[in-house]
């Protein structure tokens, strides 16, 4: 049985300090269950609910109009830690803040401010971008149409890997019209037309709902449609690189929770190998290193997550402040974030193998349900592998090519 948890709430004009005690309230509470959740397939509604009336959404909403007010690096710092909690949790939020990034935090107009205001109210945002067909390499160009219906639109299409859009309020769908012009509508869930399926078997991140969405005759108001443009969300260089560091973020996390489930099973052993050097496992010298290899690989992906976070939050305001220099900046904080990624990924599916060195072969018992973490990590990392990323960034320091504006940078 979950205790109860204090409300947690921003307030207007209030910058979250990540080390509020009703933050960690919320981050305690999520993590009760959080294995058992995993191993049963039970799918975290409670968690998202506590957290939209925390209003966790509204983390990078400027105080003023009712949000958080943070940077980058702080909502980060809070992924981080909601990742050790549930990253299952923690990733069902990356589209919601993806797109908040992109098209709600600065609002251009009417309609952009209803959406501003519905998420400081506490609204979740999913996302149903990704399709199966196969294009040209470099074409984005979706198969969901926008067909223009009277003063509205009809959208339909069928999406797939839209994680967290099941646990939603709303939902950003990736469009063309008829013209080819590409373009985003946020949408309730609930509007009539819209179809989530919850078909994802992937063997890891298990509860994100990252399922299959179809779109028959769904209609839509011109103005809840955003035409991609050069400084309006998809159309900006590097408007992705958020969405990457966000999911490296939740590795981060992952290592933190390998770090706390290793020092409880050796605290907790009792029995140790026939050939240790100690009789107690926690004086044992091999089972301290590798705990503190752990500990370490916990601090190198935290390090470099919240590094380029800076970067990320230097190249946000200059393009927020109409700068020559956004893109340059926008450029260097998509190459730290793909260093980032290699690091981290690395370190986490690493360290998610190490604490089976801790354990044992007890430790690899269902009931335990240690594997999560390396399969979670390992799912994660496959996201966007790691293998482009370093790709373009040795082509970047051997010859000076830009990485990739588009796409998965």
């Amino acid at each position: 049985m979950n205790k109860p948890v204090s409300t947690f709430s921003l307030q207007p004009s209030h910058r979250l300090d990540p080390r509020s005690p009703d933050l960690q309230a919320l981050l305690d509470h999520i993590a009760e269950g959080e294995s058992e959740r995993e191993r049963e397939r039970v799918l975290p509604f409670e968690a998202i609910d506590l957290i939209r009336r925390a209003r966790l959404g509204a983390l990078r909403i400027p105080a003023e109009v009712g949000g958080g007010g943070s940077s980058i690096r702080e909502l980060l710092e809070i992924v981080v830690r909601l990742g050790e909690a549930d990253a299952n949790v923690a990733h069902i939020l990356r589209n919601h803040f993806s797109v908040v990034e992109r098209l709600v935090r600065r609002p251009k107009d009417e309609q952009s401010r209803q959406w501003q205001k519905a998420v400081a109210d506490g609204a979740i945002i999913g996302l149903a971008t990704t399709e199966l067909e196969s294009p040209k390499v470099g074409d984005v160009t979706p198969n969901t149409t926008l067909t223009p219906d009277g003063s509205d639109y009809l959208l339909n299409g069928t999406k797939y890997y839209s994680t967290g859009t099941l646990y939603s309020d709303y939902v950003l769908v990736r469009a063309a019209d008829p013209s080819g012009a590409n373009g985003a509508t946020i949408i309730p869930v609930q509007r009539d037309g819209v179809e989530l399926i919850d078909d994802w078997d992937g063997l890891g991140q298990r509860l994100t709902a990252t399922g299959t969405t179809h779109f028959r005759n769904v209609r839509v108001k011109r103005e809840e449609i955003v035409f991609d443009a050069p400084d309006v969300g998809y159309g900006v260089p590097y408007s992705n690189t958020f969405a990457q560091l966000f999911l490296t973020a939740v590795n981060a996390g992952i290592v933190r929770a390998i770090l706390r489930d290793a020092t409880a099973l050796v605290r907790s052993r009792k029995r140790t190998f026939y050939y240790a050097p100690n009789e107690h496992p926690i004086d044992d010298p091999l089972l301290q290193q590798t705990v503190g290899q752990i500990a370490s690989a916990a601090f190198a992906a935290e390090t470099v997550v919240l590094a380029a976070a800076d970067a990320l939050d230097v190249a946000t305001d200059a393009f927020d402040a109409g700068s020559a220099n956004a893109v340059e900046e926008a450029h260097r904080a998509a190459l730290l974030s793909a260093k980032a990624k290699i690091v981290a990924d690395e370190l986490a599916i690493r360290s998610g193998s190490l604490l089976f060195d801790v354990g044992g072969a007890s430790a690899t018992k269902k009931a335990t349900n240690f594997d999560r973490h390396w399969r979670n990590a390992r799912t994660l990392s496959s996201h966007n592998p790691t293998t482009f990323k370093a790709r373009s960034i040795g082509q970047y320091e051997i010859s000076g090519t830009p990485l990739p504006a588009k796409g998965f940078f």
